[in-house]
C-alpha cells in the first residue's frame, strides 16, 4: 500500500526533500507552503511549482494552525506529516493528523543550532561542519528524536550561501537513506542530548553590523555568514553607510596603523581591528556603489580612516 503524506515545505530544502517523497514512490496529498514575501530577496527554488508540476493541492495559509487548515489537513488522511524548512511552528494538533508521525528535516546537526538560520549561526560561531539532520516534530523546535542526520564541511571562506546549497544536498542525502526505513517502520530513533547543543533565534539585517573591536577571523565568520543574498555586512565609513561583502583573514601585521582602521597598501584595502589582527577587504560598497582601493584613495587619500 503506498504510504500517503503532507507536506509542509519551503525554500531549496523544501523542493528537494519533496522531490525525494516523489521519487520513493510516496503519494502526497496535500503541499502547505508560504505564499512569497515580496521585502525577501527570492533566490531559492519553490516548492508551490514543483508541487503544481506533479498536480499537487497546495495551500499557502497566513497561519497554519487554523481550524481551517486543520480540517483540510485532517481530510487529506496521511499516514506521514513531513515539514521541509516551513518557516511556521505547527501545534500539536496538526501534528497528530499523521497515523504514522510527524517529521522535520532540520539545517544543522542537531542537537546543535537548534532553532533559526542555522546555518547563518553555524559560520559566526566558526564551525567547521553543520549538516542536516531528520528528527521527530513535537510541539518545541528541534529537539525530538533524531532519525539521521549527514554532515558537510564548512570552509574557512565558505559563504552562508554556499554552506546552504551543501545543506540542502546533504538533506536530500538524509532522506533518500533513511526513508525506506521509516516507512517501513524500522528506522532507529536516538534522543537527543540537549545539552550538547543550543537553541538560537531568528537574525535582522541590523544585526549584521560590525563591531570593529572584534577580531579579523570573528569579523570574517560575520561577513561571509551574512553576505548575498542575505543583507550584508554593514558599518559606517566616514559618515557613509557602507556594506562589506568580502574579506580575508590575513596573517599581516601593521604595528605603524592605529587599531580600528580602514588603509590601503600594494592596491588592496585592508581593516586594522580591535585585536591587532589585519582583515583585507575584498569587496566594499559605499552608499550603494562598489569601492576598490584605487576609488578609496582618490576618496579618502592614503592616511588611516578611523572605524567606530
Amino acid at each position: 500500500m503506498m504510504a500517503r503524506a503532507v507536506v509542509f515545505a519551503y525554500h531549496n530544502v523544501g523542493v528537494r526533500c519533496l522531490s525525494v517523497l516523489l521519487a520513493r514512490g510516496v503519494e502526497v496529498a496535500l503541499v502547505v507552503t508560504h505564499e512569497d514575501n515580496p521585502n525577501e530577496t527570492i533566490w531559492f527554488d519553490s516548492v508551490a511549482e514543483l508541487a503544481a508540476l506533479h498536480g499537487i493541492p497546495v495551500i499557502k495559509p497566513a497561519d497554519p494552525n487554523t481550524d481551517a487548515v486543520l480540517e483540510r489537513v485532517k481530510a487529506a488522511r496521511a499516514d506521514w506529516l513531513f515539514s521541509f524548512y516551513y518557516r511556521h511552528m505547527l501545534k500539536a494538533p496538526l501534528l497528530a493528523t499523521a497515523s504514522q508521525g510527524a517529521y522535520n528535516m532540520h539545517g544543522s546537526l542537531l542537537p546543535k543550532y537548534r532553532g533559526r538560520v542555522p546555518v547563518n549561526w553555524a559560520i559566526i560561531h566558526g564551525e567547521t561542519e553543520t549538516g542536516a539532520t531528520l528528527h521527530v516534530m513535537n510541539e518545541k523546535p528541534d529537539n525530538g528524536a533524531i532519525v539521521d542526520q549527514t554532515a558537510v564541511p564548512i570552509l574557512p571562506d565558505d559563504t552562508a550561501h554556499e554552506v546552504f546549497n551543501k545543506v540542502t544536498v546533504a538533506a536530500e542525502l538524509t532522506l533518500y537513506r533513511c526513508l525506506p526505513a521509516l516507512l517501513a517502520g524500522t528506522a532507529t530513533l536516538t534522543q537527543q542530548d540537549l545539552a550538547q547543543g543550543a537553541y538560537f533565534g531568528g537574525r535582522k539585517a541590523e544585526d549584521g553590523r560590525i563591531d570593529w573591536h572584534s577580531s579579523a577571523r570573528q569579523i570574517h565568520n560575520l561577513v561571509r555568514a551574512v553576505a548575498p543574498p542575505y543583507p550584508g555586512a554593514h558599518t559606517i565609513i566616514h559618515g557613509l553607510p557602507a556594506r562589506i561583502l568580502q574579506t580575508q583573514v590575513t596573517d599581516l601585521h601593521a604595528q605603524d596603523r592605529p587599531e580600528k582602521c580602514l588603509y590601503t597598501e600594494h592596491s588592496k584595502i585592508f581593516a586594522k581591528c580591535g585585536d591587532g589582527s589585519i582583515l583585507r577587504i575584498v569587496e566594499l560598497e559605499l552608499a550603494g556603489h562598489a569601492l576598490d582601493a584605487t576609488g578609496f584613495v582618490q576618496r579618502f587619500g592614503t592616511s588611516p580612516l578611523s572605524l567606530a
